[in-house]
């Protein structure tokens, strides 16, 4: 071959750099007092032992500021259980992170709040697991976290902090979002996130115990709008409805390293809070990687960035850039290949198939008891 051509051969062109990431997830421990069976937390998870220490999260924290992240979200496990939260709020804060840190409520007394809200605290997220004790202490395997739960909603109102209560539904407690919305309410809570259980981690693993009827969804559905039009103005209330039942698959995550990603307790760098699941892929880790080079270059984040990497029908569906394929995790899960088309999605040929499961898990009236979240049950 000439030396002319070799010169006017056309060259692929290099993928556009992405942008910086908008927001962090800091799951600084997976301790926590509850045993949620919806977990999104991995099935092994990480002890103590193998938790980043208090300087190395400051370093992360110094580099995500850096890198242009501007929301940090501050979650575990339950993240009031280290002792240096306060010391890793200050510092986040000092760097110039919204720190949203997000929260079972459990075991924060009025002290430890007034620390975290002199320390920078911007915004509290607080998990809601039932509109009562029973149902409460039914999902999250702890007896008495109802009442410690709104009183502690309460304080943070008092204090003049931002609330947002995060109710996980599914089948448990579906019947219980009218209430939830009224207690919602009833605390002064600025937001309300309705988010029914996306089958990642412990929530997989209890599919069966958490699926909810089609039309028990449906209904769901008219309650969230109904209350959304009578409570403007007071009360914000955000909706994710289960994948199963959906003709599309949500935008996972913003897209896969393109706005947000996660740091475990033990450093991993995932670009979503499940990406474990897909073993295949290689995680850097915050001791040995920055996290610039791991946002734009990490092997983990690069993988499914973008569309290049896709299959048919992805790869020439109009809505690819609106939804990237779908869930990442999700299509692993569900087909055994993490590069397949999300099976929510209508174009996949396993959509029919997903819908009849969920419609066969959710009919079975007693599907047996669930696995609580644990170090020993995973």
């Amino acid at each position: 071959m000439s030396q002319t051509l070799l010169e006017n051969r056309p060259v692929a062109a290099a993928p556009p750099r992405p942008q910086p990431p908008l927001g962090l997830l800091a799951e600084v421990t997976h301790r926590c007092p509850l045993r949620c069976t919806y977990c999104s937390n991995p099935l092994q998870l990480d002890p103590k032992s193998s938790e980043l220490d208090t300087d190395t999260w400051k370093r992360v924290f110094s580099e995500a500021a850096e890198l242009g992240v501007i929301h940090l979200h501050m979650s575990g496990g339950e993240p009031t259980a280290r002792r240096d939260i306060v010391e890793l709020t200050r510092h986040a804060a000092e760097v110039g992170l919204y720190i949203n840190l997000i929260t079972s409520g459990i075991g924060v007394d009025d002290a430890k709040l007034d620390a975290l809200i002199e320390a920078g605290c911007d915004h509290i997220q607080l998990s809601m697991q039932g509109a009562d004790e029973a149902i409460t202490q039914r999902v999250g395997g702890y007896r008495g976290g109802y009442e410690k739960k709104q009183a502690f909603a309460r304080a943070v109102v008092e204090r003049g902090v931002p609330l947002t209560l995060n109710a996980v539904i599914h089948r448990m407690n579906i019947h219980q979002v009218p209430e939830m919305i009224e207690k919602a309410v009833e605390f002064g809570a600025k937001r309300l996130e309705i988010a029914h259980t996306q089958y990642y981690g412990w929530a997989l693993k209890n599919r069966a115990q958490l699926m909810p009827a089609r039309e028990d969804v449906d209904r769901t559905i008219e309650e969230v709008e109904t209350a959304r039009e009578r409570l403007k103005g007071t009360l914000v209330i955000d909706a994710v409805f289960p994948d199963y039942y959906a003709r599309y698959p949500k935008l996972c995550n913003g897209g896969w390293g393109t706005r947000t990603f996660s740091v475990t307790p033990a450093g991993k760098v995932l670009p979503c809070h499940a990406a474990e699941t897909i073993r295949h892929l290689d995680f850097w880790n915050v001791r040995d990687h920055s996290l610039a080079d791991t946002w734009y270059d990490g092997p983990a984040f690069t993988a499914y960035r973008g569309t290049s990497w896709m299959q048919e029908p992805c790869l020439s569906c109009e809505r690819k850039h609106l939804d990237f394929g779908g869930c990442r995790c999700q299509a692993l899960a569900l087909t055994g290949d993490a590069a397949a088309t999300d099976p929510v999605c209508v174009k996949s040929p396993l959509h029919e198939s997903i819908g009849a499961m969920a419609t066969t898990e959710s009919a079975v009236a007693e599907p047996g008891a669930a696995t609580y979240r644990g170090f020993r049950a995973g």
